[in-house]
């Protein structure tokens, strides 16, 4: 939405998408874990600062899993491990309403993110869950984060016989 061109410095092949979040450019591909909770920020109480520390959280105890320690940064949302970046957080906030979310970065091609300013940054590196001692599977990743996002964004548990998994998550290399 509001994505500055000068951030796409040489998208070459990959298609250039223009969506309607919060944010600068990113990349979506295979190997990356999207999650996109479509929620209603008024009837679960929260405020837009809370939900996207809601979601750095989630990503921060998934990773600790795995013994990665990581964090996020107020003034740039996402989460890091020290300064390389994760995952990407940018949502669009309608009506009260949340689209987008989070991509996290686990077993991919990390080159395409050198042909933008990843999230506006210039020469930001990117890293993954792979490459830092955790899972290469895309499912495994969601698997363990479904537990934590649900906790963080306010449900302690999911509903009797209800898979929290497949219907929070989804595997990008399945679409």
């Amino acid at each position: 939405m509001n994505a500055k061109a000068v951030h796409l410095l040489a998208p070459g092949e990959i298609p250039v998408v223009d969506i309607d979040r919060g944010g600068q450019v990113t990349y979506h591909g295979p190997g990356q874990l999207v999650v996109y909770p479509l929620l209603d920020l008024a009837r679960l109480g929260l405020g837009v600062r809370a939900l996207v520390e809601g979601i750095e959280r989630a990503v921060v105890a998934t990773l600790a899993q795995w013994d990665v320690e990581a964090h996020g940064k107020r003034d740039a949302p996402g989460v890091y491990v020290g300064e390389r970046k994760i995952a990407s957080v940018g949502l669009r906030i309608r009506r009260g309403r949340c689209y987008h979310g989070l991509a996290l970065n686990v077993a991919m091609d990390l080159e395409p993110f050198a042909r933008i300013n990843p999230c506006g940054y210039a020469g930001l590196e990117m890293t993954q869950v792979s490459g830092l001692g955790g899972p290469s599977s895309v499912r495994e990743v969601g698997e363990t984060m479904a537990p934590h996002l649900l906790r963080s964004l306010g449900f302690e548990r999911a509903l009797p016989g209800h898979n929290a998994t497949s219907t929070w998550l989804q595997d990008v290399s399945s679409m």
